[in-house]
């Protein structure tokens, strides 16, 4: 994994929104309609050269497909690993409904609650017998395990040729591939295995076959992992941290379990506190869940940073180590709000990450996906480019005056 040795490189976490052809084909089969599968690969093929090139043009440093062939950064394991299931979706306001857990205190923000809800639904589609569909951000909650599970690499195949393709004559530093942590693969619920372990260690066994396949194919693996930090507010609410760190611990065991065998400099490891344009105001502190973070077994961290609930957080390096050889790649634009940052924002933020840890050890990036599931668009595609645009050169004045 390449180092800002020279200047500050920049990067992303994955997902950018798809084109309208995959988009609608993608539609289509939620909706049951017939899909071309020769025009539909063609189409992917070519559009993922496209965005590719255009990553490379505005002048990021490590790059990725766009996660153009995933429905989602989540339920795209419903294609990969055997023994999961799409399952009915509990209504809002049933109790034990996802959405309950990922819009917290539904109370205090009801009136913006419901505003938000009627924006994000537009993207939905309706529920079919066969298929329920994938509801935003509460996608995980539509599958479930009910059976052993096992890897099926045939997707996975295909988008490691396309990406290998739309290389040719690009010149980038690094090329990344996100996957799923088997903590965020566990929220699907167990309706297999006898118990939860057992369930998540399966899942990583499973999920390190993909994960190998990537680092052989030469790619850098990106371990997304939102669930790790949402649990604190979603299952541990009123519990003590103790309890809640007890359960990460396991899940960052799970998770190293599948690393195993991949050097360190090949893995990067996101986590967030939820992609939703939401208040965030119990998200746990960055603080709180540091030390458990840093087990993973990955080079480089992608954390959260330009939201403004953790921007502050920034100085948490002022107590913390930041541990010997790795990188952070902090976010420094948003992905969810539709305001482009200003370029010398962006170097005030990577300039206060390089005074406390060293230049060489930070890489700018983003909080989170531009388009986390295929009809979850968090900003236009035109705004996405230009929030990009301003990363870069935000970038490149924190290179002139860190290097002066």
């Amino acid at each position: 994994m390449k180092r800002s040795t020279e200047r500050i490189l920049t990067t992303h976490v994955g997902s950018l929104v798809r084109t309208p052809e995959i988009i609608e084909a993608m539609m289509c089969r939620e909706l049951g309609k017939p899909v071309d599968p020769e025009k539909y690969e063609a189409t992917l093929n070519r559009d993922v050269a496209e965005v590719v090139r255009q990553q490379a043009d505005v002048g990021l440093d490590a790059i990725d497909d766009g996660e153009f062939g995933k429905v989602g950064f989540m339920p795209y394991v419903t294609e990969r690993l055997s023994g999961l299931q799409a399952l009915p979706l509990p209504p809002p306001e049933d109790p034990d409904s996802p959405a309950r857990a990922l819009y917290p205190e539904p109370e205090r923000y009801s009136d913006f609650y419901r505003g938000y809800a009627a924006q994000e639904t537009t993207q939905w589609l309706p529920d079919t017998p066969s298929r329920p569909s994938y509801h935003g951000s509460m996608a995980f909650a539509a599958i479930g395990c009910t059976g052993p599970i096992e890897y099926r690499p045939g997707q996975l195949k295909r988008d490691l040729g396309n990406l290998k393709q739309a290389l040719e004559g690009v010149a980038v530093q690094d090329v990344f591939v996100p996957v799923a942590a088997p903590s965020t693969i566990e929220m699907a619920p167990n309706l297999h295995y006898s118990s939860q372990e057992e369930y998540l260690f399966g899942l990583a066994e499973a999920l390190s076959v993909e994960y190998h396949m990537i680092a052989d194919a030469g790619f850098i693996v990106q371990v997304d992992d939102p669930i790790l930090s949402m649990q604190r507010q979603m299952s541990f609410a009123g519990k003590s941290l103790a309890e809640y760190k007890k359960w990460a611990q396991v899940r960052v065991e799970a998770l190293n379990s599948a690393l195993e065998g991949i050097p360190e400099d090949r893995v990067r490891y996101h986590m967030c506190f939820g992609s939703q344009n939401i208040p965030h105001t119990i998200d746990p502190p960055l603080k709180d869940i540091i030390d458990v973070v840093l087990q993973v077994n990955a080079q480089a961290y992608l954390l959260e940073s330009a939201n403004p609930r953790h921007e502050y957080e920034w100085q948490l390096w002022r107590d913390v180590d930041f541990p010997d050889g790795k990188i952070l790649i902090p976010g420094v634009v948003s992905h969810c709000t539709n305001v482009v940052e200003h370029p010398e924002l962006v170097a005030l933020r990577l300039s206060n990450f390089a005074s406390l840890i060293g230049r060489e050890n930070v890489i700018g990036g983003t909080d989170c996906g531009f388009s986390q599931f295929w009809n979850l668009i968090r900003v236009p595609p035109e705004i996405q480019w230009a929030k990009l645009g301003a990363l870069v050169e935000g970038a490149r004045l924190a290179s002139t005056r860190l290097w002066n």
